[in-house]
């Protein structure tokens, strides 16, 4: 039966093409602008690790002295070198990972290749099994090459492309810093977006193609990047950052149940205490600890334009649906007298109310089709735009099913009310009319 109204609807669409096209070119308008939004917040909203992000957070103190202090204000972003060091020490979490980005000077081994600047980690050992990071070859360091300032690196699966052929460089040695690294590990494909670790560097930002541990890179100097917030006497000082006044790393942490999370927090309540009672810190306690995602909404990662161009698009697609309907209801009228010959034959009312939301999503499956093509030319055009998140406009499996399932939806919630006016007329005057 499904097949034979199926036919049907074919055969109505057919017999009057310009109606058809209207209804379809009305909802791939719809559905392209649309689904070229949603997509687009799709990716920027998601979830970067979802199978940790609820147990990764990210502790925040207030170390400032009493300048402009206003009660309730969020505390700082990052953390001292002092109190990083102090809070990774506690080891109170399951992984801690004590961090900073930065641009360290290249050597490659290769003659034939020139100098660069590549984009650094500086962080500790836990931060790759903390978040999950996958490697192709070797492994991470531990603790000991964190304790003993060991000259050792990690490197991206880019990287190790472009200095090694992709062939398996651990062992080999990279020169950073005027130093010579040997590379103990090369990650396999790790792009969690947005580049939530450190949004200092942009939310969006590349990854890093070189992870060397932090002790070794205060050691060798090497040249941070990021924002840095300093007070009091601090200067800011690049080669003594330990013992300024000047906040400038990030740290994260692994609590796997909300007793860990509630005993955490309550240490750094008592943390802040001591420093206070030490002369440190002035300011009344100011504690927060958010998971990732709490993280990411308190720091507004998702552009506040790319919501308002979202609803928009969802706008556009309800005037595109309200011209849809108009268009329908004239094509189901102008069939009255067929359906009242059908109605007079011994169909029901409810077959033939079914047989025309059939046909309405049929029009949207077609409609969804041409509104897939318009979307992918819209993100397209977004990729082409300067901001750090356009080279993500790209739509996945997800979103492609739901352009098809809104498409159809939308189409048969169009054809509602045309659909029911049409059986609502009486066969006999249609009959009689005949």
């Amino acid at each position: 039966m499904f097949g034979y109204y199926l036919d049907l609807a074919v055969r109505s669409l057919r017999r009057n093409k310009v109606l058809t096209g209207l209804m379809v070119l009305a909802i791939a308008l719809g559905i392209g602008a649309c689904m070229t939004t949603l997509t687009v917040l799709h990716v920027l909203s998601g979830d970067p690790l979802p199978d940790r992000s609820g147990s990764l957070y990210y502790p925040q103190i207030d170390p400032r002295d009493m300048q402009a202090y206003t009660p309730g204000i969020e505390p700082p972003g990052q953390l001292t070198w002092i109190d990083g060091m102090a809070l990774l020490r506690a080891k109170r979490a399951t992984r801690q990972a004590l961090m900073s980005g930065g641009m360290v000077p290249l050597q490659p081994p290769q003659s034939n290749i020139d100098p660069f600047h590549a984009t650094a980690r500086y962080t500790t050992a836990d931060f790759f099994p903390m978040f999950g990071v996958p490697f192709q070859y070797g492994s991470s360091w531990g603790d000991a090459e964190d304790a003993g300032k060991a000259r050792v690196a990690v490197i991206s699966a880019e990287l190790n492309d472009k200095l090694f052929g992709g062939n398996n460089s651990v062992g080999k040695t990279l020169r950073l810093q005027e130093a010579d690294f040997r590379i103990i590990g090369v990650l396999g494909d790790w792009r969690p977006n947005p580049h939530f670790y450190d949004l200092n560097m942009g939310a969006y930002a590349d990854y890093e193609q070189v992870y060397v541990p932090l002790s070794t890179s205060r050691d060798l100097h090497m040249e941070r990047d990021g924002s840095m917030d300093c007070w009091g006497d601090g200067a800011g000082d690049q080669a003594h950052l330990e013992q300024e006044n000047c906040m400038w790393l990030q740290f994260w942490v692994e609590l796997d149940t909300p007793a860990s999370v509630a005993a955490y927090k309550s240490f750094l309540e008592h943390y802040s205490d001591d420093q206070r009672a030490a002369g440190r810190f002035a300011r009344p306690n100011n504690v927060r600890l958010r998971n990732l995602m709490q993280w990411l909404d308190a720091n507004q990662v998702v552009p506040s334009d790319t919501r308002l161009q979202a609803w928009l698009a969802l706008g556009f697609l309800v005037v595109c649906l309200v011209n849809t309907v108009g268009l329908m209801l004239a094509k189901f009228m102008r069939r009255a007298g067929e359906l009242g010959v059908r109605r007079a034959l011994g169909a029901s009312r409810r077959t033939l109310f079914g047989q025309l939301l059939l046909e309405s999503g049929v029009v949207g499956l077609v409609g969804g089709l041409l509104g897939l093509l318009l979307a992918l030319f819209g993100l397209w055009l977004v990729r082409q735009q300067p901001s750090d998140y356009a080279k993500l406009a790209h739509m996945d499996s997800v979103m492609l099913l739901a352009t098809f399932v809104i498409s159809v939806l939308a189409s048969m919630l169009a054809g509602l009310l045309p659909a029911w006016r049409a059986c609502r007329i009486a066969p006999a005057l249609q009959l009689k009319a005949q």
